[in-house]
């Protein structure tokens, strides 16, 4: 029962974690004042490259996030279950919330350290970035 909630969160988180992938964001450059303002589009395209290197696999992050918020939540749940006198409930429970959480959790942040490091890019060769 556990294992297939486990892996039903994986393929959920996956699937979840397409909702947050880098694939839309670009910074905003102010070219007024830019000396290098010719540059932008090259240094976009450079530094989204160097984003991606720095920032991991969106994918393979939430995964590992699932599998640990799951273990987690269900060791949580079970302790709680079995208190309330049903541990397999309360580790089931348990692994689906922990696993969703850690799963969302790695997702997002694998975006913001992606983002970050697309405007300290930006921002290091030079270009004044808004966002």
């Amino acid at each position: 029962m556990i294992r297939k909630t486990i892996a039903g969160l994986i393929v959920g988180a996956l699937l979840f974690s397409g909702c947050a992938t880098r694939g839309g964001y670009e910074p905003t450059v102010d070219p007024y004042g830019d000396p290098r303002a010719d540059r932008i589009g090259q240094d976009l395209y450079e530094c989204r490259s160097l984003a991606y290197q720095s920032s991991g696999d969106t994918a393979s992050n939430t995964a590992r996030g699932t599998v640990i918020g799951g273990l987690i939540g269900a060791a949580a749940g079970a302790a709680i279950g079995a208190a309330a006198g049903d541990p397999g409930t309360g580790a089931a429970v348990g692994a689906a919330a922990g696993g969703f959480s850690g799963g969302a959790k790695e997702g997002f942040n694998t975006e913001e350290q992606f983002k970050r490091a697309y405007q300290n890019c930006m921002r290091g060769r030079g270009h004044n970035v808004i966002d």
